[in-house]
């Protein structure tokens, strides 16, 4: 792994976190760091038990970002512990390469920390020095009134909403659809 993608970023705990790349050998940790978060967040689209990916099928994902170059699985890492990840990728017709989507999620004992903030800006500083990706695009809880401010601190803005994107708990949820349009690279 090249060393210009992993990013160092001491936290106000004193604990330092490891931004990088995730290796398709990390397909088993990946998994079960997927199976822990889903149980600590009605935030994301699945819950315990129900990601459905085989360790194979996540090692191919995984070697699919690395060799796509619109594509990001991003590792937040303490200790050599997986507390977050982020994943982005774009279309790959020529029409609509210039945008993509991302998910992230961090383990529950470290929310509030910066992480999600600190992933956030290493996937846009990513995106800007890629010759193609114009515009990143997410979708979010209406409610995860933490993840919407951190989205706008960040300059993203509300483009629309998506009524019952979620259900839950017998009750549609909606979700805002945010995006942050990035300069060519200069």
């Amino acid at each position: 792994m090249v060393d210009k993608f992993v990013r160092h970023v001491m936290l106000a705990n004193h604990l330092q976190l490891t931004l990088r790349p995730a290796l398709p050998e990390e397909a088993g940790q990946v998994l079960a760091y997927l199976e822990q978060v889903a149980g600590e967040s009605e935030n994301l689209t699945s819950g315990p038990g129900e990601f459905g990916i085989s360790l194979e099928q996540e090692q191919a994902f995984l070697q699919q970002a690395l060799d796509t170059p619109t594509s990001l699985y991003l590792l937040a890492e303490i200790e050599g512990e997986i507390v977050g990840t982020l994943t982005f990728s774009t279309e790959r017709r020529p029409r609509v390469q210039h945008s993509g989507e991302f998910g992230m999620s961090v383990l529950r004992k470290y929310w509030n920390r910066g992480i999600g903030g600190h992933m956030l800006t290493y996937l846009i500083d990513w995106a800007r020095q890629t010759p193609v990706i114009r515009k990143i695009n997410l979708r979010v809880r209406v409610d995860n009134l933490s993840a919407v401010h951190l989205y706008e601190k960040c300059g993203f803005v509300r483009e629309g909403r998506r009524t019952r994107e979620f259900y839950l708990h017998e009750q549609f949820v909606d979700v805002f659809l945010m995006g942050l349009q990035l300069d060519p690279k200069k």
